[in-house]
């Protein structure tokens, strides 16, 4: 937690505005207990929770029960003001224990459990705040929050790691490129190195300074410094953003002064070659109660976004803007789409239709979730929350996008100091695929295939399969395609078929079968009952697809053949296999084949077939090159003999020319 991250709810910033929610100062705890109070008015949270401990351990007999209860809570306030949830959930069940009359102490607890991921504990938190306070909508978020967790929801695909490199041992946070180039990288620090010797009394850490990291001419990010220039100060400075040119930052600012409370708003600053100008006053409103920080300059340059407790807002802090080129009348509060009862901070405004911000009145994982608004066409925002593993049941805030969907954030989550810290992500292009080979009707591969793929969103692929007639094809999700292979010597073969819309990778496989324009092709699956020449239902499915081949090749014309087994007279063989073959083409006139088109042959048993390597893997007891002759047949065994008379009961076509309906 950072005097500049959370501009309001860790920091008094006015009495007026950021009074604390428990009780008047009170005095019945004596000196310490006033000067703790004072502190904490003051919002100098850490100096505050160190007093507030000293008098929690001091008050031991039964009487000061009741002031054991208050102080307890107000120490679970400083600690969740500094986002130690653990530390400010055992508070918070102290005041409960000594019975501190304040109901906000179990809708703190509820989100403190819930930071710290115990969602069930949570949720007995947040049922008994709602007891007490019906509909409360924090509760209800809170309720909904724990629930979607605990439902486990999918992770989403993002990748995230710790930027080691941009992270010091105490807090860096709020990372912003420098522009498109994003070969700049600004962020927020506390680390030792900051400017000034002392301590903040809020943080118990240096007061921020604005860091910068560069890339080499290798692409590596290099060793962060400290900005140069007059910008950094002893004062809290940090949160930037800048005009599209690079050349004005926007920062947050809080000035620390020993007789005035803490004031938080928004300065600009010029560059002038590698140096910046000393800050100057963003003037917003003259409104000098309210606080404004988080600065986001959209990407035209037109519209400046930021976070304000102003009044007129829908609760805690809201995202707001107003024009850079004409403030005067310009100011509008971002409405209830995106602003809750909650906080809604850290602004990055993405296009002019696309928002990012961090909300902890949005239902989320605990804490800060980063938040994606897209601008609907009938207007009003699309409110989604990001998921895991950008977002965490501790604070997830501060986001930046670089090329595509990479960038880095902020995140306290894994530290029980608060601390936050700088993670990369990045969305890895999904890898969706669809391989398959390209085969003759043996199975053998087709050399120089060539396959070609369209799709219904426009693309248009080609490529020449592999010497072993594999091929390889990148895909979109949700995208219909068309897909055609051929070669000279075959028959162009035809598939189609859609890819999932489901945000994982995926591999599909399809093989092309190529029908050779000079040897015969049998037809699979085709089926007579005995002794008939009727097709059966089950052989339309074959047949269908033979159609489509003639209709994905329309010059070609054929003849449908058909040869019985060697059972039977001559006379009786012939007449039924001519049957048959007249069938097939009376079907595939049927589906829209021109009958010209179309031949029929029954040969009866006059041509055996001969084994081919398929045939032969099929049925070992065969070699390649048998002829499955009448004589061949009556030597083998009763078994092999079915098989054979099998084989050769079979339905084929023959290409009989290439060039119908081209003259």
């Amino acid at each position: 937690m950072r005097l500049t991250k959370r501009i309001f709810s860790p920091l008094a910033l006015t009495a007026a505005a950021f009074a604390i929610t428990c009780t008047a100062l009170t005095s019945c705890g004596g000196a310490k207990l006033a000067k703790a109070d004072e502190q904490m008015a003051r919002g100098e949270y850490f100096d505050a929770s160190k007093t507030y401990r000293k008098i929690y351990n001091k008050l031991t007999k039964r009487e000061e029960r009741p002031l054991r209860g208050e102080v307890a809570f107000k120490m679970a306030e400083c600690h969740r003001h500094l986002s130690q949830t653990a530390r400010a959930a055992a508070a918070y069940q102290n005041a409960i224990r000594y019975q501190w009359p304040d109901s906000t102490e179990y809708l703190y607890l509820g989100q403190m459990l819930q930071a710290e991921g115990k969602y069930r504990e949570a949720m007995e938190a947040y049922e008994q705040y709602l007891e007490k306070v019906p509909g409360d909508k924090l509760a209800e978020t809170g309720l909904a929050g724990c629930r979607i967790a605990l439902a486990k929801p999918a992770r989403t695909r993002y990748v995230v790691r710790n930027a080691k490199l941009f992270n010091s041992r105490r807090a860096d946070y709020a990372p912003m490129f420098l522009d498109k180039a994003y070969d700049r990288l600004y962020f927020t620090s506390t680390t030792e190195k900051a400017n000034g010797t002392k301590k903040s009394e809020i943080t118990g850490m240096k007061n921020g300074d604005v860091y910068v990291s560069a890339k080499n001419e290798r692409g590596e990010w290099q060793r962060p410094e400290p900005v140069e220039g007059e910008l950094n100060s002893d004062f809290d400075e940090g949160i930037v953003s800048f005009t599209p040119d690079g050349q004005t930052m926007y920062l947050t600012k809080a000035r620390r002064e020993p007789s005035a409370n803490t004031g938080v708003e928004i300065y600009t600053s010029t560059r002038s070659d590698a140096k910046w100008s000393a800050p100057v006053k963003l003037e917003i409103t003259a409104d000098t109660l309210s606080s404004y920080g988080h600065p986001a300059v959209s990407p035209d340059g037109n519209w400046l976004y930021f976070t304000s407790d102003m009044p007129g807002g829908s609760g805690g802090k809201d995202i707001w803007r107003i024009s850079l080129k004409e403030r005067a009348g310009s100011l509008e509060n971002m409405g209830d789409w995106i602003n809750t009862p909650g906080d809604e901070m850290f602004p990055y405004v993405r296009s002019d239709s696309v928002l990012y911000f961090a909300s902890n009145g949005h239902a989320g994982f605990g804490g800060l979730d980063l938040f994606r608004a897209e601008l609907k066409p009938g207007g009003g925002w699309a409110v989604t929350n990001m998921g895991q593993p950008v977002n965490s049941s501790a604070d997830d805030f501060g986001i930046t996008f670089g090329e595509g969907e990479s960038g880095f954030f902020s995140s306290n989550r894994g530290d029980a100091r608060g601390y936050d810290h700088i993670y990369a992500f990045e969305l890895p292009d999904l890898r969706i695929n669809i391989s398959g080979w390209v085969l003759d009707a043996d199975e053998e591969p087709v050399p120089n295939a060539v396959i070609r793929i369209i799709g219904n969103d426009g693309s248009n692929q080609k490529t020449v399969a592999r010497p072993d007639g594999s091929f390889t094809f990148p895909l979109q999700r949700g995208v219909s395609y068309a897909m055609m292979a051929g070669a000279k010597g075959f028959l162009n073969a035809r598939q189609e078929f859609t890819s999932d819309t489901a945000e994982e990778d995926a591999e599909y496989n399809i093989d092309f079968i190529l029908a050779s324009v000079t040897k015969p092709v049998v037809v699979e699956n085709i089926f007579y009952d005995f002794d008939r020449a009727v097709l059966r239902d089950e052989s339309k499915k074959a047949l269908d697809e033979l159609a489509q081949v003639l209709r994905d090749n329309p010059n070609v014309t054929i003849e449908m053949a058909s040869h019985t087994d060697r059972k039977g007279s001559d006379e009786y063989n012939i007449n039924l296999s001519s049957r048959r073959a007249r069938s097939v083409i009376d079907y595939l006139i049927s589906v829209g084949i021109s009958a010209d088109r179309l031949q029929s042959q029954g040969y009866g048993e006059s041509r055996p077939k001969t084994i081919t390597k398929k045939l032969a893997r099929e049925y070992p007891q065969f070699k390649e090159g048998d002829v499955l002759t009448e004589e061949y047949i009556e030597a083998l065994s009763p078994e092999d003999q079915e098989a054979a008379d099998q084989i050769n009961r079979r339905t084929e076509f023959q290409v009989l020319s290439l060039d119908y309906g081209m003259y």
